[in-house]
């Protein structure tokens, strides 16, 4: 399905704490989807540190409602979640820290539980390779209008954005082709529409308009500093998108979306009465109502410079890939 993409207009307010994760056994959340049958949960899951185990954590108290385990499955680098239009979750173990050592890497499916509770599902597992050779990866997206699974990689000579098959098959190898050049990301997410898509790195962000075949960027957009940024999404009104970052007690920040960074089908809000007290909607209603900080919500200015962004950014890959080949 094809959208129409405009030019950016006006920015929006900047991000804010929407809600902290509490609980002790996520520590490196890799990956953040937003439910579509439980307002205000997110998915997320550890990196390579953890089991198979997938959590669902609502945003209004920050708590876990919810611990999957993966039947069966022995994750290696677990780095990526998405929703798909049939309601069932992917979770993505295509990291490679040795960038490109493995021939192959995975991708697992259940049904996202219609109930909230500690649960064991059965999955169904697809093996994925590149058309060029093994790739370091973090962000699997899953297309909500076609089903169709991308994956944007991160080795070092520069980041691809591979599409897989029409449909992904249990039998057999599913090989991604690279279809477009995009930045060193760590996560990536689909507007609930389709017609956006968003990769972030560890300071930055952007918007893709998406109409099939490759993106064309719309506009960078504002994110928190966070100490490992590696997962974002949209909420489920595709108003407003959540960032969240590796760390125990780890921050999630919600940015709200304005004018045309807004996906196709989500109309812009009217601006609140004058009198109203400046409130306006929250978008998510659960999400916008969780624990937002304003007093931090200019935390993610823009206007750090570019060059110390990308000094940062190399320091903390370093030690990143140190401290990782040392648990190796």
């Amino acid at each position: 399905m094809a959208w129409g993409c405009t030019a950016p207009a006006a920015a929006n307010s900047g991000p804010s704490v929407a809600f902290t994760m509490s609980d002790p056994r996520i520590t490196e959340s890799s990956g953040l989807a937003a439910s579509k049958l439980h307002l205000g949960v997110y998915w997320t899951h550890n990196d390579s540190s953890d089991g198979p185990y997938v959590y669902a954590v609502d945003s209004a108290t920050g708590k876990t409602v919810a611990r999957v385990t993966m039947r069966g499955i022995h994750p290696r680098d677990v780095e990526a979640i998405s929703l798909g239009p049939d309601g069932d979750l992917y979770v993505g173990d295509i990291g490679d820290n040795l960038d490109g050592a493995w021939k192959e890497v995975w991708i697992y499916r259940f049904a996202e539980p219609k109930t909230l509770h500690d649960q064991t599902v059965a999955v169904t597992r697809y093996t994925i390779r590149y058309d060029n050779g093994p790739r370091n990866a973090e962000a699997m997206m899953v297309q909500p209008t076609t089903g169709r699974v991308y994956i944007a990689s991160k080795n070092e000579d520069g980041g691809g954005l591979y599409e897989g098959p029409a449909e992904l098959t249990a039998h057999g190898v599913n090989t991604f082709r690279r279809i477009a050049d995009v930045p060193w990301v760590t996560d990536g997410a689909f507007s609930p529409d389709g017609s956006r898509l968003v990769l972030r790195g560890y300071f930055w962000a952007s918007e893709y308009c998406w109409s099939g075949g490759a993106p064309r960027k719309l506009t960078d957009l504002t994110v928190p500093m966070q100490p490992q940024g590696e997962g974002v999404t949209f909420t489920a009104d595709g108003r407003a998108l959540m960032f969240s970052s590796e760390g125990r007690n780890s921050q999630v920040w919600r940015t709200a979306l304005s004018d045309s960074e807004l996906p196709d089908s989500v109309a812009p809000e009217a601006a609140p009465p004058k009198d109203a007290g400046g409130t306006k909607g929250a978008g998510d209603s659960a999400t916008g109502a969780a624990g937002q900080d304003s007093s931090s919500g200019g935390t993610g200015d823009k206007t750090i410079g570019f060059g110390v962004l990308v000094v940062l950014g190399a320091l903390v890959l370093g030690l990143r890939r140190v401290l990782r080949r040392r648990r190796g």
